[in-house]
């Protein structure tokens, strides 16, 4: 037997009449509550748009030359150094802070 899930979180949602009749009515035909249908789609939505942030797959070649990047010994960037180093716009100090 498998564990469910406690639910202990709400998410309240607004929608128009008729997007509330369609998703009834989608739901009646997966023979679905409303709730567990706009859950599932929800969630299935979430995985699809998650997906290549969480996994993503290479060739044994390009495995191997992403591993070798990985590997590499870092290289030396000195406009990139230089830019984290200087003061930016907004540290500058202000040239007069006379009042008038």
């Amino acid at each position: 037997m498998s564990a469910r899930a406690v639910r202990t979180e709400k998410l309240d949602l607004r929608l128009s009449p008729t997007a509330k009749r369609r998703l009834e009515a989608a739901a009646s035909v997966a023979s679905r509550s409303l709730s567990a249908f706009v859950l599932e789609s929800a969630l299935s939505q979430a995985d699809q748009t998650l997906a290549d942030r969480q996994t993503f797959v290479l060739s044994k070649t390009k495995w191997s030359e992403f591993q070798q990047a990985l590997d590499a010994p870092i290289r030396p960037l000195p406009r990139l150094q230089r830019l984290l180093t200087e003061p930016g716009f907004f540290d500058a100090v202000p040239a007069s802070t006379e009042k008038r």
